[in-house]
């Protein structure tokens, strides 16, 4: 759900294409069938390397669909293929289709961007509180992210469990999973992301309109482009449940009962095709051209495509100016990621879907190997460095290996193999170091170099982070647990102690709040609760480490020490770092697979 296209941006512009195409001086159509083929065994291998089962990719170039295609398969038995017709939930890529829907509610005079929602709101109205004393939530607002509304995001419901209304939703009320949406800053005076914003907007179309939002997403915007094979529907009816494509979870488990509900249409529900996505982002670009094939008009598509704050239109995010104006939108849903991007004026743009959470720079490279391919105009496409590797051996390097917090809440984890160093996401290789010397290694990637300084004993706190003529530490969080095993606990009673929090945490609202030994910060963090951490049944003492003079900062709170534990759950080979503060208190936790 956080997945936005701005996340992706700013990993995408370090990123590059591992097999770079020559150019060919042939004719147009062989050399775009060449170009193809590069572009497929690029993305073939990087599926191996990240083991995502499948991914649908669709590519517009000069205002056309030129490639659209469906590689792997739709779930781990690698049995039934990916096609183009094959459905994915397009998480929070939902939010720019039903904006579309809203702002032709606007052109038609039945919203206004500026007004206040609740003169439209029927069965449920945006509760009054002393933020909105002098200032509104608006339709605008709800669009661009900064009406101070809460629920950044949501998990989405196991298919065979009770589902929410939307009432049910937008007040936190049994069985939804999430807390209520409400306000809580003065509405335009900052941008936060909130789902639980569109969800208030997806309730404002059904009681204006009287439709069902699916009902009035399919006549308004779906069918009127040509997404043939979308839909709002949650649950799924049969005929389209059988086209889809099953969820797989970053630990690369198939995601219970193949994929989750989300009621919260508007915000996360859409099931689409690459392809449908695109002939999305195609409409956009011929009403901003004043081209027929749009259902907004061109002054409208412009206010969606101008910045209102922090880079994000109304359903859309956006980059860059004149020509090289960008919009889209990054998605993800339980075991569903997805990027849509496309330039504003110059006829280009991808959509990629995969059927896997994924938290490498896998999506980002793709869409640099398609820009490379197809020539993008104004596009900062990256290029592999080549670099001379040093001889190192394992011995030199093993006091390197292990788990570092390479910004805030953001881990990076190191292993070495074949001599060289790789970055782990997800447990899985994500990018490639070459020892310079035994002590400093360069991607091959982009202009990042990691400097390590071993203390008199040999062991490491610590690495320095250069990109470009930047440079800052990265404190060491821990070791990797290849092959773990539990020890003897001296503390057990403390154990306990965590073992209790980390449940409150898991299931948030007033357990978060009330439980004792957890940080104040982390309390207003986990108010929604941790999915990850459902199911834990307990945990078992592994490795501690005294991290007090690291620098390292959770959730406002000093990190002095961080204890792995063995987490017991319904789910093999998982560990759960726990940060402590001097005083004690769990002030963060990370699920990692061993």
């Amino acid at each position: 759900m956080k997945y936005t296209f701005l996340l992706l941006a700013a990993i995408i512009s370090q990123s590059q294409v591992a097999n770079s195409t020559p150019e060919i001086t042939v004719n147009k159509t062989i050399k775009t069938e060449i170009k193809a083929d590069s572009l497929d065994i690029f993305i073939e291998s990087i599926m191996k390397k990240r083991q995502v089962p499948g991914l649908s990719l669709a590519v517009i170039q000069d205002g056309k669909i030129v490639k659209a295609k469906g590689y792997g398969f739709i779930d781990e038995m690698g049995k039934v293929p990916v096609t183009e017709s094959t459905l994915f939930l397009a998480g929070s890529i939902s939010k720019s289709v039903s904006a579309a829907g809203a702002l032709f509610l606007v052109e038609k005079g039945k919203l206004s961007l500026d007004e206040d929602v609740n003169n439209k709101l029927k069965t449920w109205k945006v509760p009054e509180n002393e933020f909105l004393k002098d200032k509104k939530v608006t339709l605008r607002g709800l669009l661009s992210h900064t009406t101070g509304l809460t629920v950044s995001g949501f998990p989405g419901y196991p298919a065979a469990g009770p589902i929410p209304s939307v009432g049910q939703i937008l007040d936190g009320i049994p069985p939804a999973n999430t807390g209520p949406v409400r306000v809580d800053f003065v509405p335009g005076s900052q941008w936060r992301y909130s789902g639980g914003g569109y969800t208030v907007m997806q309730q404002m179309i059904i009681d204006v309109t009287g439709k069902s939002f699916p009902g009035f997403m399919q006549e308004t915007v779906l069918a009127p482009i040509n997404m043939r094979e979308s839909t709002f529907a949650q649950p799924l009816p049969a005929d389209k449940a059988r086209l889809t494509a099953t969820a797989h979870t970053s630990d690369r488990a198939m995601v219970e009962g193949r994929w989750h509900i989300y009621p919260e249409m508007a915000a996360a529900g859409l099931w689409t095709t690459a392809s449908d996505l695109a002939r999305f982002a195609m409409s956009i670009q011929n009403g901003l051209a004043g081209k027929a094939g749009s259902i907004l008009s061109q002054s409208m598509i412009r206010q969606m495509l101008t910045d209102q704050k922090n880079n994000d239109g109304l359903g859309v995010f956006v980059e860059g100016t004149g020509k090289n104006l960008r919009f889209g939108h990054g998605g993800r849903d339980e075991g569903f990621d997805a990027l849509m991007t496309a330039g504003a004026e110059t006829g280009q743009g991808v959509v990629i879907m995969i059927n896997a959470n994924d938290n490498s720079r896998m999506v980002g490279q793709i869409l640099n190997a398609v820009a490379a391919q197809y020539q993008w105009e104004g596009f900062p496409v990256s290029k592999p460095i080549q670099r001379v590797a040093a001889s190192v051996t394992p011995s030199q390097t093993a006091a390197f290996e292990g788990r570092y917090e390479l910004d805030n809440n953001r881990m990076i984890a190191f292993q070495f193999e074949n001599n060289r160093l790789y970055s782990l996401t997800d447990n899985l290789p994500d990018e490639e170091f070459v020892p310079l010397s035994p002590t400093q290694f360069a991607s091959t990637d982009r202009d990042a170099i990691v400097i390590f300084t071993p203390d008199a004993k040999g062991a490491v706190t610590d690495f320095m982070w250069k990109t470009g003529n930047d440079q800052r530490k990265v404190p060491r969080i821990g070791p990797l647990f290849p092959n773990p095993k539990t020890i003897p606990d001296p503390n057990p009673g403390r154990t306990r102690q965590i073992e209790v929090a980390l449940n409150a945490m898991a299931k948030g609202g007033k357990m978060v709040e009330e439980t004792p030994g957890i940080a104040d910060g982390t309390r207003r963090s986990y108010t929604q609760g941790a999915r990850d951490l459902l199911g834990m049944k307990s945990i078992e003492l592994v490795h501690s480490e005294n991290v007090e003079s690291r620098g390292i900062q959770r959730h406002g709170s000093d990190v002095s020490e961080i204890v792995t534990y063995r987490l017991l759950s319904g789910k093999p080979d998982q560990l759960v770092l726990v940060h402590l503060t001097p005083a004690g208190l769990v002030t963060d936790c990370d699920i990692v697979r061993k």
